[in-house]
């Protein structure tokens, strides 16, 4: 990989001598590196990342998404006055034929961003001041891209966020029962047949018109904010693959999913799976601080709703592949995805007990 990464990052406008380069980050999807290439005694950073094919099946229409978000977020930087904007978005190195992409020898896809210096990713939430910083950091992402101009957006992986199209799948898996697991699941799927009405309440209404298609993150973790190491401030929002057309409360929603509870993913004692009120409100203030400015009534009163679709949809995902005998996510144990949906289930049911304080927090907020 690293004699490969040499090779490749002579296709890039790099300009300057290979010194090193080695894994980055703690991402799974694609194979991620920091490339260190000394410039006239200077040494310069970047990352180098492999885009997995596997996942994202037209990296070219891919690519095109990211360059067009990235430049019309620094354009917006750069009007600001902002001094620091290769800090504040991620700037898409080209490729010597003027490319934001190149391929290798073997016809796999590479890109290359200019390395953002004094800030980190964390994997878990240590503060409600980081749930703050992360969640103004993906509403300011979402505002500036309100106005993109030009066409829609390629859907990067069509469905994303189809709950509606999830319970479907999750029917035809119990229909199924190709692995033999349903007598072991029932009163997981008997939680779910009990919601499907909230698995189509946001389709409909953007059906119906009451709700209006944005341009979303779709993956709202923490490690997908850089926060600077020194001010604690949210930097730059990352990893841009599932950047497409969706609703803004699959970005919240997954926020209230991935940063309230303390218990991780797939914690085994339910006991300490819970949506900590302090986390959900430092999200939503923080949301709200940049977002608040373009969101439409409807799409404001929906927001502690998305915290429970998006826990939902999750555990809809997590339970099918259970049923299906374990085909999409990777597992390390017997039962591993059972586990793993009854942990959001269980945070589903903490939201739903504080669904009132919730909506009752949001109408307090100016």
């Amino acid at each position: 990989m690293i004699k490969k990464v040499k090779t490749v990052k002579d296709k890039f406008k790099i300009y300057g001598d290979f010194i090193s380069a080695a894994p980055y980050g703690s991402g799974h999807i694609n194979d991620t590196l920091r490339v260190i290439v000394n410039q006239g005694g200077t040494e310069l950073h970047y990352i180098f990342q492999r885009i997995n094919e596997n996942i994202f099946k037209n990296p070219p229409a891919l690519m095109n998404n990211i360059k067009r978000v990235t430049e019309h977020i620094f354009k917006k930087i750069e009007d600001e006055g902002d001094e620091e904007i290769t800090r504040h978005t991620l700037y898409v190195i080209k490729a010597l034929d003027g490319r934001s992409y190149t391929q290798d020898e073997e016809g796999k896809y590479w890109r290359a961003y200019i390395f953002i210096e004094k800030a980190r990713t964390y994997d878990v939430i240590e503060t409600a001041e980081q749930a703050y910083e992360a969640a103004s950091a993906f509403g300011l992402f979402q505002k500036d891209l309100a106005d993109l101009p030009g066409e829609r957006l390629h859907e990067t992986i069509p469905d994303f966020h189809n709950t509606p199209r999830r319970f479907a799948d999750l029917e035809k898996a119990v229909a199924a029962d190709t692995a033999g697991r349903v007598k072991d699941a029932q009163a997981e799927i008997d939680f779910v047949m009990n919601r499907k009405a909230d698995t189509s309440k946001l389709t409909d209404l953007l059906a119906e018109g009451k709700l209006s298609e944005r341009i979303t993150h779709n993956d709202t973790k923490l490690n997908n904010v850089m926060i600077d190491d020194e001010t604690g401030k949210g930097v730059c929002v990352i990893d841009l693959d599932t950047v497409m057309p969706g609703l803004v409360h699959y970005d919240f929603g997954d926020m209230v999913r991935t940063s309230t509870s303390p218990a991780a993913e797939d914690e085994k004692d339910l006991s300490k799976v819970t949506m900590q009120f302090h986390m959900f409100e430092s999200l939503l203030r923080g949301y709200l601080s940049t977002a608040g400015d373009f969101l439409t009534p409807r799409e404001r009163e929906n927001l502690p709703f998305s915290g429970k679709l998006i826990t939902l949809e999750i555990g809809i995902r997590f339970l099918t592949d259970y049923l299906e005998g374990d085909i999409y996510f990777k597992t390390h144990r017997e039962g591993h995805n059972l586990d793993r949906c009854r942990t959001q289930f269980k945070l589903v049911e903490s939201i739903e007990e504080q669904m009132d304080d919730m909506t009752a927090l949001l109408n307090s907020i100016d």
